[in-house]
């Protein structure tokens, strides 16, 4: 792989006087750092919260328990260097430039959701440094061009397909579907995946609306989406309008036969604060407590595993971030991501960016996350989704029929 990127931003800052500081290639004193501008604060902060404590969790079992990456002749261990973001763009792009530059890290993960992905993505890009994609799941980030952005997340346009195929299955006489969806970079690639899927599935769009992402009131939106009558509707974005657009929903009187909503309804935190309201919601997951990915199973499709058991996960979670809260999908996949990175370093044996990047594209396996492979942008495309509901308190997977840890509850109960 030629790391054009890089070679150009050379040249360009040759030409004006500049010169581009020297990627770290070697592990220095046996240490491999990973560099992160985490989303601690801000709008995503819960799913920040997870994902640094799933990468937490995986760097515990790579240093302690399988000892360390096998590169260059030794062991290495893994060192973790991040700085909140406060999930804003800006400060993305600066610490990027930070741990670059300054803290001369080996390879970047980059923060919670699409929109601060694509931030950061020329950034590394400029300096040809692997950027590892957790929480990123637009498909735009993988038509830019970009060669060094690796996402482990699956990508958005896929996560409300197989929620239609549920009701399609379970319920034919469905047909209304209504989409109302936040105006960001993620929430607009899944709404237009939807959108196609519903209409390969024979579905009536009778409401297709988005809202802004830091909407306060969606009371004008609901009326006319009201007036509408869907049976079905999904949307969302994250973990705040989520949260709001269910609220509101139950305050009009809304009751739909299925509510799906991205990202949000994933959360434990979800549940938490919602009560009684978030029973029978519905969301569409990458990975949940429960889900049987094993050793076993993984030997059975022919397929490499690395990483511990589910079981060993959660504990390992729970140490790392200090209390008992259960993972959910943004730890998941971000621990899955420093996986993929220490196959790929022990695979191309180097830490050079290019050489890595080569080995990540070449490789297929299994973790508790699930399947894990690429296509030649990039984009995940080794990864399947399951849906969630609430039911009693409790995240049931629902579907598909293979994954389920409970039946639908089909049509959702009305809102008290």
């Amino acid at each position: 792989m030629k790391r054009k990127v890089l070679f150009l931003s050379v040249f360009l800052l040759a030409a004006a006087g500049m010169v581009l500081p020297a990627l770290p290639c070697h592990a220095s004193d046996g240490e491999i750092l990973i560099g992160h501008p985490a989303c601690l604060s801000g709008s995503y902060a819960k799913a920040g919260e997870q994902a640094v404590g799933g990468i937490q969790a995986i760097l515990d079992w790579v240093n302690n328990t399988r000892g360390g990456i096998a590169v260059e002749g030794r062991k290495a261990s893994l060192v973790y260097k991040y700085y909140d973001c406060e999930s804003k763009k800006e400060s993305v792009t600066s610490l990027l430039e930070r741990l670059i530059t300054s803290d001369k890290v080996h390879f970047t993960f980059a923060p919670y959701s699409s929109g601060l992905t694509l931030a950061g993505a020329p950034i590394a890009e400029k300096y040809g440094m692997i950027y590892m994609d957790h929480g990123g799941a637009s498909d735009k980030i993988f038509q830019q061009g970009f060669e060094y952005v690796v996402q482990t997340i699956g990508p958005g346009s896929l996560y409300h397909a197989g929620t239609l195929e549920m009701v399609k299955a379970i319920d034919p006489s469905a047909k209304k579907v209504a989409l109302a969806y936040a105006d960001d970079e993620f929430a607009r690639s899944v709404m237009k995946g939807a959108e196609e899927r519903a209409a390969e599935l024979g579905f009536e769009i009778v409401f297709n609306r988005t809202y802004p992402a830091k909407v306060t009131d969606l009371t004008p939106l609901l009326s006319d989406l009201k007036a509408s009558n869907p049976d079905v509707i999904i949307g969302g974005g994250h973990f705040e309008d989520g949260q709001l657009l269910n609220r509101q929903l139950a305050d009009l009187g809304i009751q739909p036969k299925l509510l799906s909503l991205i990202a949000a309804a994933t959360l434990p935190a979800f549940g938490e604060a919602l009560g009684d309201l978030a029973e029978g919601v519905m969301g569409p997951s990458h990975w949940e407590y429960g889900v049987t990915f094993s050793e076993k199973g993984a030997k059975k499709l022919g397929k490499m595993w690395i990483g511990p058991n589910q079981e060993e996960f959660v504990a390992l979670f729970k140490k790392a971030v200090g209390k008992d809260m259960i993972p959910d999908y943004h730890a998941a996949e971000a621990g899955a991501a420093v996986l993929a990175l220490v196959l790929a370093v022990e695979k191309a044996d180097s830490l050079d960016p290019d050489d890595v990047r080569e080995a990540l594209g070449d490789l297929e396996f299994m973790s508790f996350y699930g399947g894990w492979n690429i296509d030649e942008t990039g984009k995940q495309v080794g990864h399947s989704m399951v849906d969630v509901q609430w039911q009693k308190g409790q995240r049931v997977i629902v579907w598909p029929v293979a994954a389920q840890t409970g039946k639908p509850l089909y049509p959702k109960p009305d809102f008290k």
